[in-house]
């Protein structure tokens, strides 16, 4: 056995290869994953309540996950340089989850034409029959915010290896199929659901995993080093 002491170096590939092995090879802390979960979460229920209990917030509800962007950068800057060496896996999910934002804004964009052509058409329907249209577009939304969920998530939990993402994003897509049968309200509920157990709960889980290997390399160093 060799018992000459590790080299800085070594000491650093030993860390990197013991949180990869504890996290099954998932690089991040979860904190970002919790966070997110949770701002998805509380802006659908606090829509939800709106919708039922009729009141009206003095600001739409979902610009806090405009807000969020910014502790965002802040979690991303931080865990970058905690990261000793950046693998090929950890770039190319990065490009996704940054594709994936992208695609969340683009939608919005979409959403928010398509409403501005449909509600004219959907006055004048009115006008002429005295009944609403029975296409609704706000019906639609959440299954089509579902399907872009799911999408990151599934691929996240494939290429990791790690479980709990892997069954969020189908969770994402079977509550997507739920929604076109369900009413908004509903979509609402499924919506927040989607993100508790898709972002929120893996958080947690990779965060217990994270500490647990950084409790373990400490406790190795100390043996290593006595």
């Amino acid at each position: 056995m060799d018992d000459r002491p590790i080299s800085e170096r070594e000491s650093l590939d030993l860390i990197t290869s013991m949180i990869n092995k504890a996290k099954n090879s998932y690089h991040d802390t979860g904190l970002s994953a919790m966070m997110w979960g949770a701002v998805v979460a509380f802006c659908s229920l606090a829509r939800f309540c709106e919708i039922v209990f009729e009141f009206k917030l003095p600001f739409d509800i979902y610009l806090l996950t405009l807000a969020a962007i910014i502790p965002q950068i802040f979690i991303t800057i931080r865990e970058k340089k905690r990261r000793s060496v950046k693998s090929y896996d950890d770039e190319y999910m990065d490009y996704i989850w940054l594709g994936f934002g992208v695609s969340i804004m683009l939608l919005i964009f979409v959403l928010n034409m398509m409403a501005a052509s449909w509600q004219p058409v959907a006055e004048e329907y009115f006008r002429v029959s005295g009944q609403e249209s029975r296409f609704q577009l706000y019906e639609y939304v959440g299954p089509l915010f579902l399907i872009l969920y799911g999408i990151p998530t599934f691929v996240t939990g494939t290429a990791c290896k790690f479980k709990p993402m892997l069954w969020g994003g189908l969770i994402c897509w079977a509550c997507c199929i739920i929604a076109t049968f369900t009413q908004a309200r509903i979509d609402l509920l499924l919506v927040a659901f989607s993100a508790l157990v898709a972002w929120f709960i893996p958080g947690i889980i990779m965060m217990k995993d994270y500490k647990k290997a950084k409790l373990g390399l400490a406790r190795r160093q100390e043996t290593t080093h006595v």
